[in-house]
């Protein structure tokens, strides 16, 4: 299962909006066959382990990292294709949580006399898919937010000047970010600010992809309640799609604007404040298919996120210098005038990266 495991990761920036999957047969206690799914549209990691082993999957056991699927999606079942093949048993990582999988895979196994496990390795399978766990279950896409700051916590000076904050190794670890997520979103607020790219720049070589595999770029979205984004801003020139999210009473014209400069704009109702609600933006990627988003913006929709209790994750890059207290914050968290009132976080990961450190974090629910 580790090998399975290991293989799924390979396709940690290819397959969305499908999980990631590997899978190993092993008859005799040797290896047959083994594959991982690549993208959407090719066959899964069960079917390409199946192609590699031949006759010789005939009693096997295999291994996969997420319960086979049973339906027919734009490939056929895998649950079939291992049954047809003569497997001996399934030990799965997890079920799946597709509403349209959830242990039907496994039954089906089962009724055609094969043994099934599932659980091995289990915590390990579903972090290598968060988004997609979560927003099968109907909760949305995995948030996850990204910061950068010195070491006394400033994301730029008080004139705004933050290039860079962090160095290059640190830099390159957020391309690798991108890279993995669906979307990354941002405010209008930091596009009429810094006019950010959003993309991933490394090549397939960098990514560790196979030379038939082009770069995938996450949709690069942007919340702008009135449509005040500029119809040439830098991101809309670049390859890749663009979504702008605005209010339901933005200017028409302004609309229309940016449309006609590229972006694809959706409306969406605003709050009592006049601002995109959190709930509502979520639910509008979800339904396109959104696992994951990074979330790259400035203090005020950073602050924003958190408060609402969006975000799943926290990474934060911390710079080995000092700005002062006349610099720029980290976050904006109107209303925490106590301690009381404090975020908690449940720190999860530090690792160095180049000169900086990178600190995971998982914020800490209610009950």
């Amino acid at each position: 299962m580790a090998r399975a495991l290991q293989l799924a990761r390979k396709g940690r920036f290819t397959t969305d909006p499908n999980p990631r999957v590997g899978c190993v047969l092993v008859r005799d206690g040797e290896v047959v066959g083994e594959g991982w799914h690549r993208r959407a549209g090719e066959p899964h990691a069960e079917r390409v382990a199946l192609a590699e082993a031949g006759e010789r999957a005939r009693g096997a056991t295999a291994y996969v990292t997420l319960e086979p699927c049973c339906h027919h999606g734009r490939t056929p079942p895998c649950s079939e294709g291992l049954i047809e093949a003569g497997v001996a048993k399934v030990i799965a990582a997890m079920q799946d949580p597709n509403p349209q999988v959830a242990g039907k895979g496994l039954a089906q196994l089962r009724e055609a006399g094969i043994a099934v496990a599932c659980g091995l390795l289990e915590n390990d399978a579903r972090a290598l898919n968060p988004g997609f766990i979560k927003r099968m279950q109907g909760q949305g896409p995995w948030v996850r937010l990204k910061l950068a700051m010195s070491l006394d916590g400033r994301t730029a000076m008080a004139s705004g000047e933050s290039q860079w904050i962090t160095g290059e190794a640190a830099r390159r670890d957020v391309q690798l970010l991108r890279a993995s997520s669906s979307a990354v979103v941002t405010g209008v607020g930091t596009v009429l600010a810094d006019d950010p790219s959003l993309n991933v720049r490394l090549g397939g070589a960098d990514l560790g992809l196979p030379e038939d595999l082009p770069v995938r770029q996450p949709l690069r979205v942007v919340l702008d309640s009135a449509a005040r984004m500029p119809a040439d801003a830098r991101m809309l020139g670049l390859p890749g799609e663009t979504l702008v999210l605005a209010g339901e009473a933005a200017a028409p014209a302004a609309v229309e604007r940016l449309r006609n400069g590229g972006a694809e704009v959706q409306t969406l109702p605003l709050d009592v404040e006049r601002r995109l609600a959190w709930p509502g933006v979520l639910a509008a990627l979800a339904e396109r298919e959104v696992n994951e988003i990074l979330l790259e913006c400035g203090a005020t929709l950073a602050g924003s996120a958190l408060q609402a209790g969006v975000v799943d994750e926290l990474i934060v890059y911390m710079a080995p210098h000092l700005m002062g207290d006349a610099a720029r914050g980290l976050v904006h968290l109107p209303g925490v005038e106590q301690m009381s009132q404090r975020l908690e976080l449940a720190l999860q990961d530090v690792r160095a990266v180049g000169q900086d450190l990178r600190l995971s974090w998982y914020p800490k629910r209610e009950g």
